[in-house]
């Protein structure tokens, strides 16, 4: 393989030191990058969600923003402003935090819906407008949401038809038994994970680098068996006799990037039928709709993805 996909193994191997216990969940967040896709992180506080994205850009020499997300930021608080000054007597763009390469959106929930919007359209339309003004956002303009499960009230749930513009939904867990002990030796022997200094992270990549490898991903080959495949578990999704929402036309799309995407990270220029199966939870969990009484029935999302994936014979 190129050596873009070598600089894609040192990411892995970079982050799985200092963010113990989550593999599978880094190297489905370098699947959502290399497929230029944006991604909601949802996990209890205290997992690491903030330090690997932190970790992640400074890796990638990706300029990074992060946005505390709170009831009563506005619109313009994400995108900027124009600020009239009275010395110069004439109006100068303020540039928001949306203006960057990697943003982080904590706790994207608990904002309201109009600021919502603002954010969701700069990802949409990689640009935003200001008093009549289009300003393109950078390339790489990656935004990484988080949410925390637990907490509802007063917050303000993304509709469905928004989520839709999440490539991945992401759910960080609890590390294993053994992991959770590394960690705990690692304090013991002076790691802190708040005191890490991040910025003395020696980079494995450029952006350059990673807008390369988006190139390549695209180059990777997909026979008509595996489109057909991907096709028949999009329908299966649709007439699933618990799901009241099956996977939209933009989410075949994105399956289909980001089957590319994997089967790149895995070293080969060619989609598996495991690939796509590979992608299927993180891509399709925030799209489809359980009916109410599949939800009475106390029925789990990513169980009913793996009932349908069942349900469709695999190409030979």
């Amino acid at each position: 393989m190129s050596q873009n996909h070598s600089v894609f193994i040192e990411l892995d191997q970079n982050l799985n030191q200092i963010i113990v216990g989550q593999s599978s969940l880094i190297k489905q967040l370098l699947v959502a990058l290399l497929a230029g896709g944006h991604v909601i992180l949802e996990g209890v506080p205290g997992t690491g969600k903030t330090l690997l994205v932190k970790v992640l850009a400074q890796l990638i020499q990706g300029e990074f923003r992060r946005i505390q997300l709170t009831p009563d930021v506005l619109p313009s608080d994400i995108t900027g402003t124009n600020i009239f000054d009275l010395n110069g007597r004439n109006f100068t763009l303020k540039k928001g935090p949306v203006f960057t390469e990697v943003l982080l959106a904590d706790e994207i929930n608990r904002t309201p819906p109009k600021t919502q919007a603002a954010l969701l359209e700069a990802m949409e339309e990689m640009q935003v407008t200001l008093d009549g003004e289009s300003l393109p956002l950078p390339d790489l303009f990656w935004v990484i949401a988080t949410q925390n499960p637990l907490e509802f009230e007063g917050t303000y749930p993304l509709p469905e038809a928004q989520l839709d513009r999440f490539l991945f939904k992401l759910l960080v867990d609890y590390p294993d038994q053994a992991a959770e002990k590394q960690m705990l030796l690692n304090r013991q022997a002076g790691f802190a994970a708040r005191r890490i200094d991040i910025s003395s992270l020696k980079p494995v990549a450029t952006v350059a680098d990673i807008l390369e490898a988006r190139k390549e991903v695209k180059q990777v080959q997909v026979s008509e068996k595996i489109i057909d495949y991907l096709l028949a578990l999009v329908r299966a999704s649709r007439q699933f006799p618990d799901l009241a929402l099956g996977a939209s036309p933009r989410a075949a799309g994105a399956w289909l990037q980001t089957s590319q995407a994997a089967a790149w990270l895995a070293g080969r220029d060619f989609v598996t039928p495991d690939d796509v199966k590979a992608v299927a939870s993180p891509l399709l969990r925030h799209r489809l709709l359980l009916k109410p009484e599949a939800m009475l029935d106390g029925l789990q999302i990513d169980a009913i993805i793996a009932s349908v994936i069942n349900q469709v014979q695999v190409p030979r």
